[in-house]
């Protein structure tokens, strides 16, 4: 009993001691100052460790690593010390013991020290945590999820059961960080309804966030990339985060979020102009490779001409010092700026060409594509790459991976493949969706051409070949049966190939299928129609009643590529004029918030259609506006910028012509003379027959012009004069040289040009018109040949439109029978 009272005290000492030695040994971890403290403290103590005090370890060893500048040597220093080793076998011990939120977050710092995923404690962690995953609460998931997205476990049986857990328990998460976090590590895995789901949550949580919270809105943008969904309304609103925080924004987050919004087609302009500002004035802050080339490349597209040769100039002399990847991304963006400095195209292709063998396929279609593009000439280096593309194909299984190959292939010079490679690329047909049959056939494609070029033959192998792809192309299509699943297939398609071979079979299953067209997938379906220039009544019919009957629902960023196809083919559906004014209703709502790019395209795609809202036309041609759209010029590529203030002067003209009482001015007179000052050319052998022709008609070459410009610049293929007696009028003096435009004579003059004719006469206008000015499948005339014919009748021309396939008939295969034409045409009458 004496014995039992001496131990007593003794008991209740050792029991105090421990909960205040493990306070003690973290109180004296928070007064460490360096990782040497702290390995020397677990050194000394390591008998006694308990599970929170290795998991607070690891916690003080991150935060020392935060506070360095650079992080990646001291990173390395911390991994490779064996103490840091001995810390990891004590918490491996532990392991069992943690709760969640140690369990993950060391799981979580140890990926921060960049400790290999098969780590002995990185894989007991993940198993562990595989253990407890359904007792983890949303938090605890999401930063497990986090990190094993970054051990590439997307798509692992483990990341299944997460989403499982997500999708089980979606309706009762109210933390849009967590789910923020679950949706961009499960994004490989979801079903599109189960995406639906997500962003309807989002959407619905988005409201409880502090509206500083960038980062939650950069995973929302970053989920939507990867499931390849350009969700309007949550990409406005993640937007209008970042322009609230656009000054607390760094580098890598501006760069980042440009990327996103580059790969769903998304544009703010005002961000973008205000990310140009900031990475302008973060020029001078950045010396070092890392930093400068993130400028570069997000920069540089957008950068004006002075601030591009000064990017220029700087990648230039840091360009020794590019990892592989660094290399590849500038000279990507020198493709994008259309660069011409042949220095620094020599000097990035003498990086990659020392980087060449780090290469993966898709890296060496991206350098061979740029190569080209920059016309950088080296038959080593092409060589080089060419050895590579070979070497990758015999080993090659992946279908898309061959398609790549195959493509790089076809663009070097004698685009050969042998017949093992053959015989791969006719293995793996079978396997390919309509994307990769399409790169399969515009490089065999190349290929021939390059033979039928060099007066090769060409091969049986090679028709062959295409008579395979053609085969199994026309097989997926009538094999479809989901019209959302086609669309991510038919999305990019375009070129020679598809059009010849597959064109007509894509409209009929888009038909069959068109019942499933909706709010949804309209303005895609809408977008490949105009592409396609091939007029089919019956999917334009449905897609008006779809956008008639879900307006609501479809958002004013679409309306564009909705009213596109009908414009470009010049087609009115039915209940016109509602269809058209429930779109520009809808779109006028969100004028503020409209590109100022797309404004004009949809202004332009009106006119076409004779169709011309006031209160949209006003909000163009105002000075505000006009000054926004110059801004954002300046942020376009040189051939983007062209297209936009082309498509601006036609929509000027066509307001002036078509609705004067607007009261809209005219404006385009110095960019007209400047453009069409460059674009004086020679006519073709075809115009140069057919003026023989005209001036044989009309009587001498004095009664007839050629390439002329009229009021509101339009140019017309040929002119003549008749008078009431249907005799042709002769023109002063001519300096018409056969086979040269003639020089213009510029005038401010807009008047009609018919009325200053004698009276009773007439004006006409003949115009020669290829395939390019009809529908593809029909001889229907698309919108803007249309509008163009209009426009010269109100200038007063009696317009002639002269259809190749008339012309080129075999009704009209002699000379005779051509004169007689244009007699019948020009005077109404046949040869006497």
């Amino acid at each position: 009993m004496l014995r039992l009272r001496a131990f007593y005290p003794f008991f209740w000492r050792v029991f105090q001691f421990r909960p205040s030695s493990c306070e003690l040994l973290i109180n004296q971890m928070n007064k460490c100052t360096d990782e040497e403290q702290i390995f020397d403290l677990i050194e000394r103590n390591k008998a006694m460790l308990s599970e929170k005090q290795v998991g607070y370890a690891f916690n003080i060893l991150w935060q020392f690593q935060k506070q360095k500048t650079s992080l990646l040597k001291r990173v390395e220093y911390i991994k490779d010390n064996p103490r840091f080793l001995t810390l990891c076998n004590l918490t491996t011990d532990k392991i069992e013991l943690m709760n969640d939120d140690t369990l993950v977050n060391v799981l979580c710092i140890m990926q921060q020290f960049a400790v290999e995923a098969h780590d002995p404690l990185v894989e007991a962690l993940v198993t562990e945590g595989w253990r407890r995953l359904e007792r983890f609460d949303m938090h605890v998931l999401s930063k497990f999820s986090s990190c094993l997205a970054d051990q590439q476990l997307h798509f692992s049986p483990l990341m299944g059961k997460i989403a499982d857990i997500l999708n089980s328990n979606l309706e009762t998460i109210q933390d849009l960080r967590s789910l923020s976090v679950l949706m961009v590590s499960t994004s490989s895995l979801i079903s599109r309804h189960f995406r639906e789901r997500l962003v309807n949550k989002a959407e619905l949580l988005f409201d409880t966030i502090d509206s500083s919270q960038v980062n939650i809105s950069k995973r929302i943008v970053q989920f939507l990339r990867n499931v390849k969904y350009s969700y309007y309304p949550l990409l406005e609103r993640c937007n209008e985060v970042f322009l609230r925080n656009v000054s607390h924004l760094d580098l890598n987050s501006i760069c980042k979020i440009l990327d996103l919004y580059r790969f769903l087609q998304f544009h703010s302009f005002e961000f973008s102009r205000i990310a140009r500002k900031k990475l302008t004035e973060m020029i001078p802050l950045y010396d070092d490779p890392d930093g400068f080339v993130k400028l570069f490349v997000t920069l540089g597209p957008m950068a004006g001409p002075e601030k591009k040769e000064q990017l220029k100039s700087t990648i230039l002399l840091m360009s020794e010092e590019l990892t592989s990847q660094q290399a590849l991304e500038v000279l990507g963006a020198m493709e994008e700026m259309e660069s011409r400095n042949s220095r620094l195209i020599k000097k990035i292709a003498l990086v990659v060409d020392k980087y060449l063998d780090n290469y993966r396929p898709l890296e060496l279609l991206k350098i061979t594509q740029a190569l080209i593009f920059l016309h950088f000439q080296s038959k080593d280096i092409f060589m080089k790459i060419r050895e590579l593309l070979h070497s990758y194909l015999k080993i090659s299984v992946i279908p898309f991976e061959i398609s790549i190959l195959v493509c790089a292939i076809s663009m070097l010079p004698a685009p050969h493949l042998d017949e093992v490679e053959t015989s791969r690329i006719e293995a793996v047909l079978p396997q390919c969706d309509l994307n990769e049959l399409h790169s399969f056939a515009t490089s065999v494609l190349r290929w021939i051409q390059y033979d039928h070029k060099n007066l090769y033959s060409i091969t049986g192998k090679q028709l062959k070949l295409l008579q395979k792809l053609d085969h199994y192309g026309r097989q997926r299509l009538q094999e479809s049966n989901n019209l959302d699943l086609l669309w991510e297939e038919l999305k990019f398609l375009k070129g020679d190939w598809f059009v010849e071979s597959l064109l007509e079979e894509t409209i009929a299953t888009l038909q069959r299928l068109m019942d499933e067209i909706n709010f949804t997938n309209v303005a895609g379906i809408a977008s490949f129609i105009s592409r396609t220039s091939y007029l089919n009544t019956l999917l334009l019919d449905r897609i008006a009643s779809v956008v008639l009957q879900q307006i609501e629902k479809i958002h004013p960023f679409s309306i564009l590529a909705v009213i596109l196809p009908f414009s470009t083919l010049n087609y009115d559906p039915p209940q016109r004029d509602e269809f058209l004014g429930t779109c520009i209703q809808h779109a006028v709502s969100y004028l503020n918030l409209l590109d100022p790019l797309m404004l004009v395209f949809l202004g332009f795609s009106l006119a076409t259609l004779e169709y011309f809202p006031e209160d949209l036309l006003k909000a163009i041609f105002n000075i505000k506006f006009l000054s926004k759209l110059d801004s954002q010029l300046e942020i376009l590529s040189s051939s983007l910028n062209m297209k936009v203030q082309f498509r601006l002067m036609e929509l000027n003209r066509a307001v002036c012509l078509e609705c004067p009482e607007f009261q809209i001015p005219w404006f385009h007179d110095r960019f007209c003379q400047q453009l069409y000052n460059k674009d004086t050319g020679n006519m073709n052998g075809a115009q140069q027959q057919m003026y023989k022709m005209l001036a044989e008609v009309l009587g001498g070459v004095n009664y007839v012009k050629a390439s002329v410009l009229t009021p509101y610049y339009h140019t017309i293929d040929f002119e003549c004069v008749i008078d009431k007696r249907k005799k042709p009028l002769p023109y002063g003096k001519h300096n018409v040289i056969l086979g040269k435009v003639p020089d213009v004579h510029w005038k401010s003059d807009t008047q009609i040009a018919g009325s200053r004719l004698p009276p009773g006469s007439e004006r006409i206008a003949l115009e020669f018109l290829d395939s390019r000015a009809f529908c593809r499948n029909i001889p229907h005339l698309k919108g803007k040949s249309a509008m163009k014919k209009r426009h010269l009748e109100i200038l007063g021309y009696h317009v002639i439109q002269i259809p190749h396939f008339e012309w080129n008939s075999m009704a009209l295969s002699t000379k005779d029978a051509q004169m007689d034409y244009l007699r019948e045409r020009i005077f109404g009458e046949g040869k006497s």
